[in-house]
Formats: structure tokens, sequence, C-alpha cells
């Protein structure tokens, strides 16, 4: 028998309907959501019993879309969904990181968390709804989750901030905010902005906090009558005693060990204590879990001993002050073949970073639900294993390069030229050469570099910069320039880039119940100063586009041609452009509205295909001169191709100064001739002469002159 709960409110002018009790009963809890015609089914499981030996909780979250929810079948051979798409991917993290800090203390149990797009109806995104919905079926499932969080999408138009704008809304939006967080705090932000300043981007925080306070209400009012009971979480009474053990034997070690300011040295020395401490409470002999609650013991301490340090000394592993930015040095134009290329290093971090130009033909198919689009603008993130120096397997990029790449492709994406001014598509690649804390804002400060090395005019240089935050009750610390330790052992990790005019893009992640306005603030003025200073450390090597292109790089021209000339330019079955680029060399694109794209590292190649084509596209004007081949010669004249796949007749009469005995007196069949257009006969047949000319600048000569 089914029991199905709802509860439906008005949110930003449409319902949001949350229901449970009638799908997915076998799960520990679903939700099905529904916000205007965009529904999305989340599903929470967790395994009975705690994973053994290990020290972390083992959540997965999966958000997949089903290309029903469009009306659509996928693309491709084979008719069925594949492997993640970007976008799920991007979803995925979007809802874990705001859930995986409310799970309680000590819960161990593999978690897995499944959000499936039933339906879009086009204006809505999925990716709010999935947030409510997995939100929704863990705060139902008994759990021990410590929700309900609410989330919602911020737009900025004309001056005003809009709760969740619609798809085709968001166009005119000069922001792109997606916040999350509980009734009290804000836990995860994600963002890309045109160069808003600092206030407007903190107001759009709390402004989407405020608005989803009706969502977190309605989660509560359904668990009030659908929620299952509380998991007992078992209570381990060793853990303190261990801990206390711990700090006995490895505290005045380990704090000399985080005075060590090299990485590898401090990695080694801490890696030594933590065998001692292990060795010391898990016997030889002893059991995974015994082993498991050994580590978790020595991390406790380790985070101790770090993160009281910072607050009462208010001075970091590495020696610096709490706003002080490690050394940069960046380097432009490294690699002599690629079109742009940068090495930025600061500190212990480093990105190389290389960019390249490419025509319409690179151009990136993404089959999405709202419909096929083309991505001209890629920038892709790569981690290999040496850059921490450790050993691993190179294979397809995980959801954290997927998403440390899209970080930075939020943070550049505003400052690109238009299509108009710059035809071309781009794709950068970040490769991090080493790694100790923030990555993501090396590959932004790397990126912009590396293109204006290859001449993309950027509107502004892009830096960015980590922040991090050290919170015991009402004392607190915000860092500037996160090391990997800080980032591991701190309590958040706040990403700001932007140019010296604004904000263009904001990430947030919080391990704690969340954040204060106050702290936030604090953050983003810290992180503005820093990225000052990381802009006029990167405006040393270049500070703006380099006027040309690389000697590598393809050039494009663009030129315009009559719609109804489009299929004679392109010819049956693309005989005529394929011609065209076998002769001339270049890359051709060309667009439904007559929009023509020649590219190639070659001037002349780009010359003589603008030449085929205006000569096909294009009308001859009557008293202009042209260059032609003769292709037929008859006995009252000479056929000339003179404007593409255009023929006319120079009758004898006008081939030379006087009429000659015969036409081949004068020329033959396949000599390259110059022509004046005389005028159109009867049913548009062209009447030509030969005339002398110059052959450099094609001036007609007089008769003196050609003599």
């Amino acid at each position: 028998m089914l029991h199905k709960h709802v509860v439906e409110i008005e949110w930003a002018g449409r319902p949001l309907r949350l229901e449970t009790g009638r799908i997915a009963r076998q799960a520990d809890s679903a939700v099905l959501a529904q916000y205007g015609g965009t529904s999305v089914l989340a599903t929470a499981t967790a395994a009975k019993e705690a994973k053994p030996g290990i020290d972390f909780l083992p959540l997965t979250v999966n958000y997949q879309e089903k290309t029903f929810a469009a009306g659509k079948i996928p693309g491709g051979y084979f008719k069925r969904e594949g492997r993640p798409t970007e976008k799920e991917t991007l979803t995925s993290r979007l809802i874990d990181r705001p859930i995986r800090p409310l799970f309680a203390s000590g819960f161990r149990n593999e978690t897995q968390v499944v959000a499936t797009v039933l339906s879009h109806d086009m204006e809505n995104d999925p990716d709010i709804v999935a947030l409510i919905a997995s939100s929704a079926a863990l705060t139902l499932s008994g759990i021990p989750f410590l929700g309900p969080i609410g989330a919602a999408r911020v737009g900025y138009i004309a001056g005003k901030y809009v709760l969740n704008p619609m798809i085709d809304e968001m166009r005119e939006s000069t922001l792109d905010l997606v916040v999350a967080g509980t009734a009290s705090a804000v836990l995860m932000v994600e963002s890309e902005a045109k160069e808003l300043p600092e206030d407007i981007m903190l107001g759009a925080v709390m402004y989407g906090q405020k608005q989803f306070q009706p969502v977190l209400d309605a989660i509560v009012k359904l668990a009030e009558r659908a929620a299952k009971e509380p998991w007992e979480l078992k209570s381990d009474a060793s853990a303190d005693e261990l801990a206390a053990k711990a700090r006995a034997i490895a505290e005045v070690e380990l704090r000399e060990a985080y005075k060590i300011a090299a990485k590898h040295e401090r990695r080694d020395s801490v890696a030594e204590i933590k065998e001692k401490v292990v060795a010391a409470l898990a016997p030889e002999g002893a059991d995974v879990t015994a082993i498991g609650k050994a580590a978790s013991a020595f991390k406790e301490l380790e985070k101790d001993v770090v993160r009281s340090s910072i607050l009462s000394t208010k001075h970091r592993i590495d020696g610096r002050d709490l706003t002080t930015v490690r050394p940069i040095v960046c380097e432009v134009g490294i690699l002599p073949r690629t079109h742009g290329s940068a090495l930025f290093t600061r500190g212990e971090t480093q990105a190389l970073v290389v960019a390249t130009l490419g025509t319409g033909e690179d151009e990136q198919y993404i089959d999405a639900l709202e419909g096929t689009y083309k991505e001209t603008f890629m920038l892709h993130y790569n981690f290999p294993p040496y850059s921490v120096g450790e050993v691993g397997r190179l294979g397809s990029p995980g959801r954290r390069e997927i998403g440390h790449g899209k970080l930075a492709w939020r943070a550049i994406h505003p400052v690109l030229p238009d299509r108009e001014t710059f035809p071309y598509t781009i794709r950068v690649v970040s490769e991090i050469t080493e790694s100790n804390g923030s990555s993501s804002m090396a590959t932004v400060c790397g990126s912009s570099l590396a293109m204006m090395d290859a001449g993309i005019p950027l509107r502004r240089p892009v830096a960015g910069i980590a922040m991090g935050l050290i919170k015991e009750e009402a004392d607190f610390a915000v860092l500037s320039d996160i090391l990997g330790d800080e980032d591991h052992l701190g309590d958040m990790d706040f990403k700001v880039a932007g140019t010296s005019e604004g904000v263009t893009s904001l990430q947030m992640d919080i391990k704690i119940t969340g954040i204060t306005e106050e702290i936030m603030k604090v953050a983003l003025d810290q992180a503005r100063d820093g990225r000052m200073h990381i802009l006029n450390e990167m405006n040393k090597a270049l500070n703006e586009a380099r006027p040309e292109l690389g000697e590598y790089a393809p050039r494009i021209e663009t030129i315009h041609i009559p719609v109804d000339k489009i299929r004679e330019v392109i010819g049956s079955g693309g005989s005529v452009i394929r011609e065209i680029v076998a002769e001339s060399g270049a890359k051709i694109d060309i667009s439904d509205d007559g929009t023509v794209k020649i590219a190639s590292a070659n001037a002349e190649s780009i010359r003589a295909a603008i030449s085929r084509i205006k000569g096909i596209a294009a009308e001859p004007e009557v008293g202009e001169i042209y260059h032609g081949k003769v292709v037929k010669v008859m006995e009252f004249g000479a056929f000339v191709n003179f404007f593409g796949a255009k023929d006319g007749l120079v009758h004898i009469s006008q081939l030379a100064e006087g009429r000659p005995k015969a036409v081949t007196d004068v020329v033959k069949e396949g000599d390259m001739v110059w022509v004046k257009l005389l005028g159109f006969g009867d049913r548009g047949k062209v009447r030509l002469s030969m005339k002398v000319v110059d052959q450099t600048t094609g001036r007609e000569l007089q008769k003196a002159e050609a003599s």
C-alpha cells in the first residue's frame, strides 16, 4: 500500500512540490522534487555497518540526466546514456560539497545519494531541484545527517538580485551564483560573475541564503510527516583515551615538525611521527580496525596542533603571517611551437599552461538536455601524480580535475573577447607540475598569461587566490594563499578570482556547520588585496595581449556572402568547397547566415581562398579588370574563365589593336590573361575585351606604355 506525503509551496513565482512514499520505497529514503515542470528523483541509501579500517566518510553522490526528460533520444551509435557528461559531474560535486560536512562526526557507513532528472521544462535548471531533493531525502532517511540544507540560484539583472532566474533570463544576468546552506549559515557557493564588486557578491550570497528559508521549512514539514527513526550512532569510548595517548607520545615532536617550511621535509617528518604513534597504539598483529582508530587519533592531534598554533601565534606552517602571499615567478612564451604558453609558480605550486587557437572545425559540440550547442572556449586541467611527489595511475580526468578546470573556466570566461572581433576556438590546457595548495588558482593565473601570450585580447588579466579559515568557537583566522596542509586541516576553502575591476568567479566550501557574513566579508576583503598583489606580479611578465598572434597560430579572415550563394560555394556534395580547400590549403567554415571564416597560418592561402569564394559568390562589375584563364578558343574569339565559375567571350575584334588573322595568333587554351568586363549581352552573355595591364598592380596600360 502506498503512503504518499506531499508538501507544496510557492517559491520565486513557481510551485515547488516535494513528494515521498510513492517511488523507490526500498531506498532508505526517496523524494521526488518538482519545480515548475522540472522533476528530479533523489534517493539516499547507507550501509548498515561502518566500513572497517577507514577514517573518513565514504560518501558518493551521483547526479544523472535522462534524455527522455527533455523528450530526446541519445545521439550516437549506442542509443542509451553513457559516461557522465561534464554537467552531470559538476552537479554531482555541487550536491556533495554542502551535504558532506553535515553528517554526524564518526559516521563511517558507506553512503550513496542518487539524483535523477526525470523531466525538464527548459526553464528551470535541474541542479537546484536536485540539491533540494537530495537534502530532503537525507533528512527523511534516518541516516545521521544534521540537515536539512536549502539551495538557490541568484542572478543579477538590471542592478537587482533575481531568485532562480529561468534559463533564458540568465543571458541577461551578470551573475550566476548558486548558494547552499542551513537556516543560520552558508555551506557552499559556486559562481561566475562579470567583474562584480565584492559587496555585490557578498550581498548575493546572503540574499540567496535568506530566500531559500521557505524550502527548509518545507523539508522540515515533510520530515514531520514521513521521516524514519534516526539511526543509533555508536559512540567509541576508547577514542578519547587513544587521543590522550597520542598527544602524550607525539605532541612535542609534531609541533617541531610543523615548523619545517619545506613541504617534503615536513611531510617526511610527520610521516615518521605518525608511524611511531600507530605502532604504539596498535601493536604488531592488531586488526585493521585498531590501526584505523590509531590513525584517526593521530589525525585529530595533527589537526589540533596546526590549528591551535595558527590561532595563538598568527603565523602559518611555513612561517608566513595570515595575509602574505608566497613568492611568485611568472614566465611567458616558454614553449617555442605553441601558440601561447606560460609557467606560473607560487611557492611550491606550479602550473604550466598552454593556449591553442583553432577554427570552427575545432568547436566542441555539447549535447545537453536543453539542446545541442557549440562551445568555443575549453579549459582542461590535469593533475599528474608527480606534482605531489607520488606514483599513481594516469587515466581519464576525475571529478576533481573536471571541477577545477570548470572553476578556472568560469574565472576566465567573462573577460573573453566577443566572437565578432576574435573568431577563434580557444583551448587552454593547464598541467600542474607542482602542487602545495590551490593549483586551481594557479591555473587561473597561468591561463590568463598564456592566453595573452597567444595574442588573445582579454578585457583584463585575471588572477585567483585561495583563502582558508581556522575557527574555534568565537576565535577565527582567515588565511591568504593556503598551503595543502592548511586546506586539509582547516575549515574552509574559499577561492576568489577576478580582475582589477571586480570578481569573475567565487567558490566556497565549508567543512564545519557554516560560516557567518562577518567571516565572508573578511575573506573577500583579504582576497581582494591578495588578488591585486598577484596581478601586479603577473603584469611584470605580461600585462596585456600581444599585438600579433604567434608565428604558428592560424589567421582567420571573415567575409560575408549572400545566403542564396552558399549552395554554390559548397557545391554538390561539398565538391566545390573541398576543391577550394585543397587548392588554397586554408580551412573554411560557412555559417547559415552567410558568414565565411577562412583560416590558415599562411596569408597567401587565405587570399587565394577568399578570391575563389568571392569569384563564386560575388557578381562581376562592368568596367572592372579581372585575371582569368583561357578555357576555349574558337574562330570568332576566346572564352575566358575570369570570375570563379563565370566564363565570358573575348570577341576576335577585342583581342588586340587591329583585327588579328586568327585568335591563336594572340592566345591559346590555358593562357592566363587580363580582361575587362564590357557588359552583358542577350540572355546574360558576358562580353569581355583583352587588356594589357601592369602585372604587379593590374592597372590598364595605354598604348605607349604597352609598347
